[in-house]
């Protein structure tokens, strides 16, 4: 999506989780963000300094590896991977992958303001937090066990299409391409979150007993965070046990902007 391209105003889209997944991991909860017009640039001060501090922390904390994958967020992570095949010491989830990098002493790349907010509050929740630029993504975005004829287009290699492996869990659009690999693991090309004028869609996700409430939380951190970036932003929507589906991006009245 080029920066200078216009963005898909109201256009709605639908996000849910499958029944069947829900069946297997039924604690799973996905927080959403619908950010139709974001200006993403290459450095915001407040969000350098988050991450940096969100760094210095978790280095204070002095986790080893065994640390990280028993934190409770991740241990029920690990269990959810299990539970839909997935070896999670291969395939880590995405907070667990930041969480272990930083934990032995590095520090994550800067990339944008939108992709280093998430990786700051992120570090904070210890939980999945995501960016993703929906806007080529029409009508529909569901969690679901792939059948395994999805395309998945890798982050940073878009001309070297990939197949997930039957079962697998993908965030799937409706011209059945897969936006993920692993659930969380890996995010697709398609919705990379660059620079410039962008319709996002921010996640937070969690598997563990009482992860509702943290997911409320950081999303209430995330568009606190979006306000001070200028950001539209609506209301945070919350797919549950009780929520698998919802319409998100709708009339442009609708968003909040800071």
């Amino acid at each position: 999506m080029d920066s200078d391209r216009p963005l898909p105003g109201a256009r709605p889209l639908a996000v849910g989780v499958d029944a069947r997944l829900r069946e297997r991991v039924p604690g799973y909860v996905l927080g959403l963000i619908a950010v139709p017009d974001a200006d993403v640039v290459a450095d915001a001060p407040k969000v350098a300094d988050r991450l940096t501090a969100a760094e210095d922390a978790l280095h204070a904390a002095e986790l080893s590896k065994a640390d990280v994958s028993a934190l409770v967020s991740i241990a029920a992570w690990r269990d959810a991977y299990r539970e839909v095949g997935v070896n999670p010491n291969r395939f880590p989830c995405a907070a667990e992958s930041v969480l272990r990098r930083v934990a032995r002493g590095d520090r994550l790349p800067r990339i944008n303001s939108l992709v280093d907010l998430c990786n700051a509050v992120s570090l904070e929740s210890r939980l999945p937090v995501a960016s993703c630029d929906v806007g080529d993504v029409e009508d529909e975005l569901t969690v679901r066990l792939a059948h395994g004829g999805e395309v998945h287009l890798p982050l940073g290699a878009p001309d070297a299409p990939e197949h997930p492996e039957p079962g697998e869990v993908v965030y799937a659009d409706a011209r059945d391409r897969a936006h993920s690999r692993r659930w969380n693991w890996r995010q697709g090309d398609v919705v990379r979150t660059d620079l410039g004028r962008r319709r996002l869609l921010l996640t937070v996700e969690s598997a563990h007993e009482g992860g509702l409430g943290e997911v409320e939380d950081t999303l209430g951190r995330l568009t606190e965070a979006l306000t001070d970036l200028g950001a539209a932003w609506e209301p945070p929507r919350i797919l549950d046990g009780t929520t698998t589906r919802v319409e998100l991006f709708g009339a442009p009245s609708t968003a909040t902007r800071g």
